[in-house]
């Protein structure tokens, strides 16, 4: 499964992305505001349960053995956690590297026999590794 944010920007990012990694077709997606960020943040808790209910389905009619979470640069979910803060580079990347850690111990406690791999892309395509 892929999770993904829905920011218009980076569709076309992300589908370039999956088809170079030989991808389409071969996954489920899950698309939320943030990403990682929106099934994470408490701001966003109302949201938590779904994306779980749904990666949960996911794996027992598709046979899912790996979540692809693909977080972005310049995400608005990640400015609003950030609050009051300048949205430095610095700050942004805290915000998704603590939005990874969550969603990994979740993901590691719920699934353990099953892989997780995150990503953090920029609007050139440049893509991050946590």
């Amino acid at each position: 499964m892929v999770l993904s944010c829905i920011d218009p920007r980076f569709q076309p990012i992300v589908y370039n992305y999956l088809k170079k990694k030989k991808l389409v077709g071969r996954y489920s997606s899950f698309t939320i505001a943030g990403s990682a960020v929106g099934v994470t943040a408490s701001k966003f808790k109302r949201w938590h349960k779904a994306f779980w209910d749904n990666f949960d389905t996911s794996v027992k009619l598709h046979n899912i053995r790996k979540l692809i979470v693909i977080n972005h640069r310049d995400c608005g979910a990640a400015k609003i956690i950030n609050g009051k803060k300048e949205f430095s580079k610095v700050n942004e990347t805290a915000v998704h590297k603590n939005s990874f850690q969550k969603i990994k111990k979740i993901f590691k406690r719920k699934y353990p026999k099953l892989r997780i791999e995150l990503k953090l892309i920029s609007l050139n395509s440049k893509v991050e590794t946590f």
